[in-house]
């Protein structure tokens, strides 16, 4: 571990004068999580200093005390990265060049006392809508996850690293430790992409001979073959130990949050195990993303979580994913109020949505809606 340590303290601190961090006083540790996701997609939120700063003072006016900044996507992160400078030559996103957004809203939100989360979106994700998997897979070929067929793995418009492989995950795991090394963060945030990997995932000759090694099976699975869908979630269990593991040696009070799929899903389609993580206590908070558009269906999924994958003990660490906006849509002042009563009736203080474009679409409704908030 401290060989680990120190090499990922060399690999960031060399010539790393564009980071600087920034000590504040921090919001209350003892506060529900009422929380927003801030993108760079569908969003101008973090195209500015300007444009930051009244984001943050907006979204403390509504009673808001957690915001959850995008930091990666589409192989670029939203701050000044040595790791990514050194390894693939990007050093941030060139729509931010010369700033530090995720420096600009930490120093804004803290000023509030708002905490701030580094929201590792794509995780383990290479690239969107490129079917060669981009930049990273075109200069770490080997890195790709492979399909049944032999092809890159591609679900849902997104391409994926093989996030079993040794490699990819010492690739990921800098990430999270520069920005926890370098920022005065609250915690940082994997969601359905972190840690996790497509079922389709697992069948490069590695990951095979392995699995067949540690089982004793000798032939080719099927995608949906149980004791294959759990020996692979198990390794995804087992990065996510890493994770807590890494991340609290460098940051004790560092939050760790997840924000996955729903779960048996999760689990079925993505690998990712996460009533685990709870259990374990490799996570402090998770925000599933229950993203359903009618109240029965919403209340259907939160109380399979309240009861019966999780203890009665463990709900104080579940801030529910809202789905507020997508696209065109935007969820009316009747459900959204609906599924917040909800989350109360079984015990969770507070919630997560997604995302901020949708809260001007709702101003009256937030107005209201944390009116009790210390952060008014």
């Amino acid at each position: 571990m401290l060989r680990y340590l120190l090499f990922i303290a060399m690999l960031i601190l060399g010539a790393c004068d564009s980071i600087t961090p920034l000590t504040t006083e921090g919001p209350s540790k003892d506060e529900p999580i009422r929380g927003v996701w801030l993108t760079n997609i569908d969003s101008d939120a973090l195209f500015s200093r300007d444009n930051i700063e009244q984001t943050v003072a907006h979204c403390h006016e509504l009673g808001f005390n957690a915001l959850f900044v995008v930091s990666w996507n589409r192989a670029y992160t939203l701050y000044p990265s040595q790791v990514m400078e050194k390894r693939f030559g990007r050093k941030i996103d060139p729509t931010f060049a010369g700033r530090d957004p995720l420096q600009e809203v930490i120093t804004a939100a803290h000023a509030k006392g708002m905490k701030v989360y580094a929201w590792f979106e794509f995780g383990f994700s290479c690239s969107y809508q490129e079917s060669d998997g981009g930049v990273i897979i075109k200069q770490q070929p080997h890195w790709a996850a492979i399909d049944s067929s032999g092809n890159l793995v591609s679900k849902n418009g997104f391409q994926w690293m093989n996030a079993f492989d040794p490699e990819v995950q010492d690739f990921v795991l800098s990430l999270l430790s520069e920005v926890v090394q370098h920022y005065d963060l609250d915690g940082i945030q994997g969601d359905d992409r972190l840690p996790a990997l497509p079922s389709e995932a697992g069948y490069d000759s590695t990951t095979l001979s392995r699995f067949q090694r540690e089982t004793g099976r000798k032939d080719r699975p099927a995608q949906y073959d149980e004791e294959w869908i759990n020996w692979r979630a198990q390794l995804l269990n087992e990065f996510m130990a890493k994770i807590h593991r890494v991340i609290k040696d460098i940051d004790p009070d560092c939050e760790i949050s997840v924000s996955p799929s729903i779960y048996p899903w999760s689990k079925e389609q993505y690998l990712q195990d996460w009533p685990t993580w709870v259990q374990e206590g490799w996570v402090d908070m998770v925000c599933p993303q229950i993203y359903r558009y009618d109240i029965e269906k919403y209340r259907n999924e939160l109380q399979k979580m309240a009861t019966e994958q999780l203890s009665p003990s463990e709900l104080h660490r579940v801030f529910p994913g809202i789905l507020l906006k997508v696209g065109d849509y935007v969820a009316s002042d009747s459900l959204l109020q609906q599924m917040v009563e909800e989350n109360r009736k079984v015990g969770m203080d507070g919630e997560v949505f997604f995302f901020y474009e949708g809260l001007k679409r709702r101003v009256s409704f937030f107005d209201q809606l944390y009116q009790e908030s210390e952060a008014r």
